[in-house]
């Protein structure tokens, strides 16, 4: 199964390091970390997360504030977002 990190996935992630690392860098790789090894995980479990909230997705809980969408394609497991588990998602519609 090939993981692949979409642009804005893997803009979600930068941010997120950023902030953390603002205040605590060691608290920011951590995290990033897990964000790589979760989301590999999915190559071999890619039903490990819940249904998500768009259709043909799912949502993997990547840390207890922070939440990883993805959807799969043939062999294809794509990252479409990284949010904070606060966040709505999808976008309101305006």
């Amino acid at each position: 199964m090939k993981l692949v990190w979409t642009r804005l996935a893997h803009t979600d992630r930068s941010t997120i390091r950023t902030y953390i690392a603002h205040d605590n860098p060691a608290a920011a790789i951590a995290l990033d970390t897990l964000f790589s090894r979760r989301t590999r995980q999915l190559a071999t479990h890619p039903d490990i997360a819940r249904p998500g909230r768009v259709t043909g997705t799912r949502a993997l809980v990547v840390h207890e504030d922070c939440i990883a969408i993805y959807d799969r394609t043939g062999d294809t497991m794509r990252i479409l977002r990284i949010l904070h588990a606060a966040r709505q998602w999808p976008p309101a519609q305006e």
